[in-house]
């Protein structure tokens, strides 16, 4: 009885303090509401509070406003609803990459290469129009009606179409395709919505183009929903395997296991991390190696480790609250170390992991025997402390990019000659390696470069073979994009930095072309035979 007495007690205590606080924040913004000097706005003054309540949590709390969430939710959710183009801004005018096969634009006749001038009588091309300014216009609720006028290389005026808005899915499987007899290759981005079906339809493809064995690419992956790493763990692990449990303060351990169901469990798998792989990719690359299910190949990935859940607000924004850490089956806890409020210091992490050589060399990377794990079946020695250490260490090579292709490239220089050289020449190209059947993907997005995957069964397999074998980036435009660097400023310190870049720029833009003519597939086809991270997977499963 004392005790019940004492609980209750202790309860009605914790509320009343919390009310005390609650009631401070209230009086602090009303009154300065009322006795500021000057006149507030009351919208903003609430966001900064609660953006200074969470910035002094850990580095992952966030709030976003409507707008932000939209965007932020749109690339997970795995759709949004719009007219179905890939494009780029070129000359202050929208270049169309692609369109979706039997999308909106396609259906009414829009093309590769055209430009779009005018949305619902608006111009949208030589006014400096922001990309996501043009991105509003074309968007809308699927049915509604869009008119769109189009500048088409060969025909003087300006052409009009019509196009009704429909659903336009967002791929997160890049790419896929057989990289050697017997062994494919996956290309993931992120983490979404429609992960799980993407993966499991690039296994049956590959499948049955006779894959034994998988390279599955996360490099670069940042992460996204944690049920979509789950479930695609199950198609990989045994049953009753742990794939990733979560745990927190006031969230109970929640544990997620193999079914035994997956299509891929008996094939080899390596799985290809870097530094920028992190969250639900860090789950999959985790869980792989704690089973000794695969082998890890690349550099330490970035070390987010902890769970979000979302916080929805009345007017449509919302906070990301840190409720959980995940852990592997092992126990680890993938999460780097940080001190709260300080998300400078965060921030600067990987540029720190750059400066102490850790790209560069395995032996600069140091765990203290506390952070010490085995793996669950062959009991190997793995650690925890932030991030997952590959099995085999590739590293980076410092000296492929120079500084002179490196400033080319963030100037726009490059992007800019690529589609114009595209746009002047893709008939032709066309023609030369035979498009005899239609290669565009299933699905691409509006503002999204390179959103495209897919290919197989649906390629014209000899004009794409022929491209790769034959095709060689023309000097005349290595020498357009020297020529425009140099009016931006942008030189080489010597001959042997212009030789470097040279045959790099050469790699890098024929790969682009083969995007630009066909699917992000083709583009994979070509920079993986020079990766070196890809090399080492290949050897591996020799």
């Amino acid at each position: 009885m004392l005790l019940l007495m004492s609980t209750s007690a202790m309860a009605q205590g914790e509320k009343k303090a919390a009310d005390a606080t609650l009631q401070k924040m209230l009086i602090a913004i009303m009154a300065t509401k009322q006795l500021y000097v000057d006149s507030v706005d009351d919208k903003k003054l609430v966001e900064d509070a609660i953006k200074g309540m969470i910035e002094k949590l850990d580095p992952h709390s966030s709030y976003a406003t409507p707008k932000e969430v939209k965007a932020l939710n749109e690339p997970l959710q795995g759709n949004f609803e719009g007219v179905g183009v890939q494009f780029n801004v070129l000359d202050d005018t929208l270049l169309v990459i692609q369109t979706i096969n039997d999308g909106p634009s396609e259906k009414v006749g829009i093309l590769a290469g055209d430009r779009f001038v005018s949305v619902n009588d608006t111009a949208i091309a030589g006014v400096k129009m922001s990309k996501e300014e043009i991105m509003r216009r074309l968007r809308g609720p699927k049915g509604t009606k869009v008119k769109i006028g189009v500048k088409r290389n060969g025909i003087k005026d300006i052409v009009y179409f019509t196009v009704v808005r429909d659903k336009i899915p967002l791929n997160t499987v890049e790419a896929y395709y057989m990289i050697r007899p017997g062994v494919g290759y996956i290309k993931l981005s992120s983490f979404g919505a429609t992960t799980h079906e993407e993966f499991l339809g690039a296994l049956d493809k590959l499948k049955a183009e006779g894959m034994k064995d998988l390279i599955l690419d996360l490099e670069d992956n940042g992460g996204g929903y944690l049920q979509a790493a789950a479930a695609l763990l199950n198609e990989i692990l045994d049953e009753d395997d742990l794939l990733v449990y979560t745990e927190g303060r006031s969230a109970k351990r929640q544990e997620f296991r193999a079914r035994g169901n997956g299509k891929f469990r008996d094939g080899r798998i390596v799985v290809l991390v870097n530094e920028y792989s992190a969250s639900a990719a860090e789950i999959v690359s985790g869980a792989i190696q704690d089973q000794d299910r695969g082998t890890i190949i690349g550099r330490r990935t970035f070390g987010k480790g902890l769970v979000q859940r979302p916080v929805d607000l009345p007017d449509g924004s919302m906070i990301r609250l840190t409720v959980a850490h995940y852990y592997t089956p092992s126990g680890r806890c993938i999460q780097k170390p940080y001190e709260k409020g300080k998300n400078k210091d965060y921030a600067m992490d990987i540029a720190n992991r750059y400066k102490h050589g850790e790209f560069t060399n395995a032996d600069s990377i140091h765990f203290a025997d506390s952070l010490k794990y085995e793996t669950l079946k062959k009991h190997r020695t793995i650690y925890g402390g932030g991030g997952v250490m590959p099995d085999f260490f590739v590293p980076l090579d410092t000296t492929r990019y120079t500084k002179f292709h490196r400033e080319l490239s963030a100037k726009s220089v490059v992007i800019n000659a690529n589609l114009r050289y595209a746009e002047k020449n893709r008939k032709a190209l066309l023609k030369q390696y035979g498009k005899e059947a239609n290669p565009q993907s299933e699905t691409a997005a509006e503002g999204v470069t390179g959103a495209t995957p897919q290919g197989g069964a649906a390629e014209s397999k000899m004009g794409l073979e022929a491209f790769r074998r034959n095709y060689e980036t023309p000097q005349s435009l290595i020498d357009e994009i020297y020529a425009e660097g140099k009016k931006k400023g942008i030189e080489p310190k010597d001959d042997a930095e212009l030789q470097q870049t040279t045959k790099e720029l050469k790699l890098q833009l024929k790969a682009l072309m083969a995007r630009d003519l066909w699917t992000m597939t083709e583009y994979y086809k070509i920079v993986n035979e020079h990766s070196d991270i890809v090399k080492c997977a290949l050897e591996h499963l020799k």
